[in-house]
């Protein structure tokens, strides 16, 4: 049923018998850098390619301040913690995410509130976030209460789905209007912006992901990104084991936890983003390419960047009709070996999180219902 448009994906990665959702592209400085990084000795959490990446971090978000982390989970357990997120909390996110989103937030002692998406981005709505807010919250004092629960909504925290930014200012101007606390999840979206500015860099704390799957990778590593300086000083030292500055003397003033990235995966991020805006580039040409293809399949759906956006495209998306052409297409598609994959489960139908409050969740069924990622590497 499905064989011309998997057909047309081979065509856009010629010569290749296994087509893989996202495979990473090594065409820089990358051996040269773990070759230094090995004669250095210093391959574990200090050397100089950590503290280079930060600032490479924090000049390509713009943000004032980067923080390097061993994963993208890590950052934004870190980030969650240095905001205040307690035990008993709740916080608000998207059902429509990968199951780190979640977790991140229950290692806090805290619970998750599950919201729902926009349709066009995917991400969290500021309609479901507005209405959510208005009919079971409260303030009281400087706090966000849920009227339901009665536990303080500490934190919110939506994240860019597939690379397309959500409508992150009207979620920022909400967070701002109830006092909570804004943690951007931007594991997927690096590159992306909303009206020119990095996403990430609108909360209060913006986090990312370097996994083997992502735009760039170092294995894994994360990194946590704001303009808040003492904030930022905090996350470094609660990633860094709450180790108080002494040359050789270990003494440590709160728990802390071993998420610093190594230098070893440090000098792979360099020479990752050297590239950045390469890799970028090359994935726009891919998602022109499908966009252009998808306009003559009646009953596949290509999905663009929002208006006034820019997507990094990690993960380029189509919408089927309903949930059995999405299976036969998933079946059809890997069976050709063009690795396709739906979207997550719902985050809110997992048993971990069947307990958690949520809304009707709508626009979130919908679409877990249609989503199919397609193949989406840098072809350099």
């Amino acid at each position: 049923m499905f064989e011309a448009v998997i057909s047309q994906i081979r065509s856009f990665f010629p010569g290749k018998e296994f087509i893989p959702l996202h495979e990473p592209k090594f065409i820089g400085r990358e051996k040269e850098y773990l070759t230094a990084t090995i004669d250095s000795t210093f391959v574990s959490s200090v050397g100089k390619f950590v503290d280079q990446f930060e600032e490479m971090m924090r000049e390509y978000t713009g943000a004032g301040h980067a923080v390097a982390t061993v994963n993208g989970t890590s950052a934004l357990h870190a980030a969650l913690l240095v905001a205040g997120v307690a035990a008993g909390d709740e916080v608000i996110t998207q059902p429509l995410t990968f199951v780190a989103t979640a977790n991140a937030i229950s290692y806090c002692g805290a619970q998750p509130v599950f919201l729902d998406v926009d349709r066009d981005t995917m991400g969290l709505s500021p309609t479901a976030l507005r209405a959510f807010l208005k009919e079971h919250t409260e303030q009281t004092g400087n706090a966000c209460r849920n009227k339901t629960t009665g536990r303080r909504i500490s934190a919110c925290v939506p994240m860019h789905t597939f690379g397309h930014p959500c409508r992150i200012e009207e979620i920022a101007e909400l967070c701002r209007e109830h006092n909570l606390f804004l943690i951007e999840d931007a594991a997927e979206s690096l590159g992306s912006t909303c009206m020119g500015k990095q996403t990430g860099t609108f909360g209060i704390l913006g986090v990312y992901s370097f996994n083997g799957n992502k735009t760039i990778t170092c294995g894994g590593g994360g990194a946590i990104v704001s303009n808040d300086k003492a904030l930022a000083a905090h996350a470094k030292h609660l990633t860094t084991t709450a180790k108080k500055p002494h040359p050789y003397l270990y003494e440590h003033d709160e728990i802390g936890f071993n998420y610093r990235m190594p230098n070893l995966n440090a000098a792979l991020a360099c020479a990752q983003l050297e590239n950045l805006d390469r890799f970028l580039a090359d994935k726009r040409e891919l998602a022109a390419l499908y966009r252009n293809f998808f306009r003559s399949q009646p009953t596949i759906d290509f999905v663009a960047e929002p208006e006034g956006t820019r997507a990094n495209y990690w993960l380029n998306t189509i919408l089927l009709q309903d949930c059995t052409a999405r299976d036969l297409f998933l079946a059809e598609s890997n069976q050709a070996g063009v690795q396709t994959r739906p979207a997550w489960t719902l985050l809110n139908r997992l048993e971990i999180y069947d307990h958690c409050q949520t809304d009707e969740l709508a626009n979130a069924t919908w679409l877990a219902e249609r989503i199919v990622n397609i193949p989406s590497s840098v072809r350099l």
